[in-house]
């Protein structure tokens, strides 16, 4: 008689296991699953385990590797939920896209650096974000750049006021270049403070995002916090200061000289930029090679962020992407 091999089965090359993740409450429930299981769904779509909701408890079923990542992602729900953070479809799809990538969820999101005026609390809420903070935590000049929405100045800002409270710097020090977006300064109204102002009301909106406006007006009268265009730095020494310069890429290798070389004694600064958002119209923006130059002195650090650390509006992210994929093709 002869002998007939039987392939193995799927499952005996593939084992699955099945786990549950039970909720402490109904509320809980909710706010990991979504608002009208809207986390669930999304799950159910782009994860590949069977996940079926029971009562208080969530049945995980599949490969091994697969229903401990989903587990571990719950877990990470869990603990934002606890922390008085709501996740979002936002948080969950960025959850998925770094478990796909096999990244380890656990404390991406960890590290509260300051709460907002109405309590919410500021931490990072992507690997690059967190990168980010490490890096200004742990050298005296950080370049970060990226794409809009990436947080690159409100993080900074968010770091430099914590720092400021804890008593680590005596002040703060915002600054941008007054530059054109394709408008001219001669057009708006008023005087030349009334003209820069709308050009540092980005910083003015993320430092009253955080603190109260009475105690951004008395930290402003008393200069312990200043906002002004980068022309102003010029012949200044900034001792025990944290100090910001947003909207780099509209900075020139001279102005950039003159920025770097203001920095004084037990001071920090936090230099951010995307290079995609050049508005000079004369000389070169400073981001070009400002690497090349600076990147073997120690104590700097570079941050690059990237698409995937967008944390504005879904779209957002979206609209980054059709940009790119646009100018590789026309590279291509």
């Amino acid at each position: 008689m002869k002998r007939v091999e039987i392939p193995p089965n799927v499952a005996d090359t593939h084992p699955t296991t099945s786990q549950q993740f039970v909720f402490s409450s109904a509320a809980e429930a909710v706010a990991l699953l979504g608002p009208y299981n809207a986390h669930l769904k999304y799950l159910r779509e782009h994860v590949e385990v069977k996940l079926v909701s029971r009562g208080d408890a969530l049945q995980i079923e599949g490969e091994a590797e697969h229903v401990e990542r989903v587990v571990a992602l719950f877990a990470q729900l869990k603990t934002l939920w606890k922390e008085n953070h709501a996740a979002t479809l936002d948080d969950v799809r960025y959850f998925v896209e770094q478990m796909k990538r096999g990244n380890d969820l656990r404390g991406v999101l960890s590290g509260v650096i300051l709460r907002t005026r109405w309590g919410e609390v500021i931490k990072p809420k992507t690997v690059g974000q967190r990168q980010y903070l490490e890096a200004i935590a742990g050298h005296d000049i950080v370049f970060a750049t990226g794409p809009a929405g990436t947080g690159k100045t409100y993080l900074a800002v968010a770091f430099a006021i914590a720092a400021l409270k804890r008593g680590q710097v005596r002040r703060i020090v915002f600054t941008r270049p007054a530059v054109e977006a394709g408008e001219e300064l001669g057009f708006l109204p008023g005087d030349l403070e009334a003209k820069i102002s709308p050009y540092l009301r980005p910083l003015y909106d993320a430092i009253f995002d955080m603190l109260p406006g009475n105690e951004v007006q008395h930290l402003i009268e008393t200069r312990r916090v200043e906002v002004a265009p980068l022309a102003f730095m010029r012949g200044r020494t900034l001792n025990d200061s944290f100090v910001i310069l947003d909207e780099a890429q509209n900075t020139t290798h001279i102005q950039m000289k003159m920025f770097l070389t203001r920095l004084g004694a037990k001071s920090k600064a936090v230099i951010t930029g995307d290079a995609t958002q050049v508005d000079l119209k004369q000389g070169t923006s400073s981001l070009q090679d400002v690497k090349s130059l600076l990147s073997n002195i120690r104590g700097i650090a570079f941050v690059s962020l990237n698409r995937t650390d967008v944390v504005r509006h879904r779209l957002v992210k979206e609209i980054i992407e059709a940009y790119e994929d646009a100018q590789q093709v026309q590279k291509d």
